[in-house]
Formats: C-alpha cells, structure tokens, sequence
C-alpha cells in the first residue's frame, strides 16, 4: 500500500484507503470504522501523496512529516491525541518539525496530520511511507 492509494475525503473524518475504481469515482474503506462508501470523482478528495506541509524554506512532503513522527515516537502512536489543546498540539509539532510556518500551518491542520499519523499506525501502514513512486513508461501512458 502506498500514499497514493490513501486519501482524504472533505466533510469526513479520517483516512479513507481506495478498494477500486468506478466509472465516476471511487469505492473507498474507512480506517475508521472499514465501511465502504462510493465517493464521486467531483468529491474534494485529497491523495496523502500530494499534500505538503509548509515550512519557513519550502514545502516538505507529507510522506517526510510522517516519517518524523515515526522516528518520535519509535514506530508507537503518538504521545498526544488529536483532541489536545492548541497549545499541546503546536508544541507538539514543533519539536517534530522546528522549522514549520506558524502563519500558515494551522492547528487544525496539525489536528489532522497527528490523527492521520495514528491511523496508518494503529493499521500497520507505515511502511507506505517508505515506498518511493517509480513510474515507468508503461504508467505514463
């Protein structure tokens, strides 16, 4: 399993991982609950392998972010919850990542990235952190 095949869906909760493709859209599974639920390809879905968090120099992938949280928390899942306060939760990731644009990372985008980082854990889907995208000339096409 791969970052490309996690997403995130607006207005829902969680991290939805991709069962199959349909004509217009997606049959998705819940890391929450495992309920299916087709989701329509006009939907405000977002790849995990696309987003970036900002920085104070660039845009560093998610997929590093993560990674420094793993290293953290020792592969565990994280010592805060993502109901914690603010205040926790930007301190939080400021020792993960010191130099993070205060301005333009949100608490609530903090509150999503800890959720998402407990969700992959708790699933045994860290590995897809490591797997790095090839694409060959057959995927191109």
């Amino acid at each position: 399993m791969t970052l490309d095949k996690i997403l995130s869906i607006s207005g829902k909760p969680g991290l939805y991982k991709i069962v199959t493709q349909t004509r217009n859209g997606f049959v998705v599974e819940s890391l929450i609950d495992q309920k299916k639920l087709s989701v329509n390809i006009h939907s405000n879905i977002s790849v995990l392998s696309e987003i970036a968090v900002y920085t104070l120099t660039e845009e560093l992938p998610l997929r590093e972010v993560l990674k420094k949280i793993r290293d953290k928390e020792d592969s565990k899942q994280t010592s805060i919850s993502h109901k914690d306060s603010k205040d926790k939760l930007e301190e939080y990731f400021f020792e993960v990542l010191p130099d993070y644009d205060e301005d333009r990372v949100y608490a609530s985008d903090i509150k999503k990235i800890v959720q998402w980082y407990n969700l992959l854990q708790k699933h045994n889907m860290l590995d897809a952190l490591e797997e790095d995208k090839k694409v060959t000339a057959d995927e191109e096409e």
